[in-house]
């Protein structure tokens, strides 16, 4: 089936992703291209509607990325958003200028007409700013339809060329009225039918899995993340017992995690899952490591290793089974249908597996979008909603040396931080938090013992993509029973710190 395509052309903006997920969760499929796409390429993707991003140029530097006029000739809907809105005016023959004030953060706008993309909107609402240039003249044919107090042109368009510009973003949720206005840009403005859901998606792809797999023997590297758990899960669900899947047991996962991946995927799907316990193999290999990259090649290279060993077991396979999600594919660089990626969960397999081809059946979807595949599979919450997790494991949350001990201190502070996190009922709203054991040991006193141990540091940020992220605000009290809990319940952890440094400066992991 051929969905309803919206194609978002990247001009370089911090939230363009953000574009392209807000569209879908509209139910209407959209691809997030390059910019320079040719008139040519557009025509041939056919899409009801076209997006243009937000990027840092303004539109009169010789660097700037432009388009082709003939693009605003198509007759196909385009929403220009901040650097695309005043590159939809300058191409027109507008005017651009450089802005007296820059506006960055929240404005109150006025509507001075009614359009479609006003519809069920009030004349007054709170939008999101993050401009120096703005247009200070709309080409001929189009009007204004909305101002702020310093930007006079906030909105504007041509309900006969269906072309629209806001000057603001309203893929945020800061924009109150944001995803009101890209909906209606989809419906009343394209003509959307909404033909894009996740239910529609599993019985897509379960079909075209059945007839591209049926009879081959089919191969993958399963770690427990969420991409790789949906993907293998799709896979399972269209080809039965042709489906091998290898999860590497490093003993670097959180507490209960392996019991987990083999519970619910052997025994609750019965999926032909084989385990390799490399617990002690890895632990050997990280003896008298420090440093952060080095742990990270050695754990890659081990797993490597390890997976080819299981590999050589199973034989020559079809297909290899790969969890690549779209972020993955856009980030390349490369056109979709040439790109053929290694993850950090299945790190670099390729070149030790004997297979034909690989089939990456997520490789269309944004991350959420693969939860509410797992959520249509059936897969329990404790598997869909797990937090982003780094391929090393733990053994980048430990500082210094990985040693049994402190992996076994890390793995029950974390837990704890984690129940009590989900008892505050803060699991949904928290981006991702765990648990660090830092190379600092300090002085305390536990009971009528002096003691000198591990100082624990907890981690917890809000995120849309992890491209930025704020450190999120625990109430204390939540605060306080973590700390008493870890300081009496783990041994060697004598002090809870709470880290509150944003992304940047900081990076979300430590190491």
């Amino acid at each position: 089936m051929q969905h309803e395509r919206v194609l978002v052309l990247d001009f370089g903006g911090q939230y363009n992703q953000l574009i392209a997920r807000r569209v879908r969760d509209l139910k209407v499929y959209c691809d997030l291209k390059p910019c320079d796409m040719t008139v040519e390429e557009i025509r041939a993707y056919d899409p009801i509607g076209i997006i243009f991003t937000g990027g840092p140029n303004s539109v009169y530097d010789a660097v700037s990325p432009r388009i082709d006029p003939a693009v605003l000739s198509l007759g196909i809907p385009v929403l220009g958003i901040c650097y695309g809105c005043q590159l939809i005016a300058f191409t027109l023959g507008g005017k651009v200028e450089h802005a007296v004030q820059s506006e960055y953060g929240k404005r109150e706008f006025s509507f001075i007409r009614r359009s479609p993309l006003s519809e069920g909107i009030p004349e007054k609402s709170v939008c999101w700013m993050s401009h120096t240039d703005h247009v200070t003249r709309v080409p001929d044919g189009f009007e204004v339809l909305a101002s702020t107090e310093s930007c006079p042109v906030t909105v504007y368009g041509s309900r006969e060329k269906k072309i629209y510009g806001v000057q603001f973003h309203p893929e945020v949720v800061h924009s109150q009225y944001g995803n009101t206005m890209l909906e209606n840009f989809l419906y009343e403005v394209c003509g959307a039918k909404g033909d894009w859901t996740m239910g529609g998606f599993v019985e897509e792809q379960v079909a075209a899995l059945r007839q591209k797999l049926a009879g081959k023997k089919v191969l993958c590297a399963m770690s427990g993340g969420v991409d790789s758990a949906v993907a293998a899960t799709l896979v399972h669900r269209a080809v039965g017992s042709s489906l091998t899947c290898v999860f590497v047991d490093h003993g670097l996962l959180r507490k209960g995690e392996s019991e987990e991946v083999m519970s619910v995927f052997r025994d609750r799907l019965g999926m032909n899952l084989v385990r390799a316990d490399a617990g002690e193999r890895f632990l050997t290999a990280l003896a008298g490591v420090s440093e952060p990259e080095t742990k990270r090649k050695i754990i890659g290279a081990e797993f490597i290793r390890v997976f080819e060993q299981e590999a050589k077991k199973i034989g020559a396979v079809d297909f290899l089974v790969q969890g690549t999600i779209y972020p993955d594919v856009i980030e390349s660089g490369k056109d979709k249908s040439a790109v053929i990626k290694s993850h950090h969960n299945v790190g670099g397999l390729p070149s030790v597996v004997d297979f034909k081809e690989i089939v990456e059946p997520l490789r269309d979807l944004f991350k959420d979008e693969v939860r509410r595949v797992g959520t249509e599979l059936g897969l329990p919450d404790s598997v869909v909603q797990r937090q982003p997790f780094p391929g090393p494991g733990l053994a980048i949350r430990i500082m210094g040396e990985v040693t049994r001990e402190k992996l076994q201190t890390l793995r029950d502070a974390d837990f704890i931080f984690r129940e009590e996190v989900a008892k505050a009922g803060l699991n949904r709203e928290i981006w991702q938090y765990f648990a660090v054991i830092t190379n600092s040991k300090t002085v305390g006193v536990q009971g009528d013992f002096r003691t000198y141990e591990n100082v624990i540091a907890l981690r917890a940020v809000t995120s849309v993509d992890a491209m930025t992220a704020d450190w999120a605000r625990i109430p204390y009290d939540v605060l306080e029973t973590i700390s008493t809990r870890i300081t009496n319940e783990v041994p060697h952890a004598n002090r809870i710190v709470y880290d509150i440094t944003s992304k940047p400066p900081a990076t979300i992991e430590w190491e």
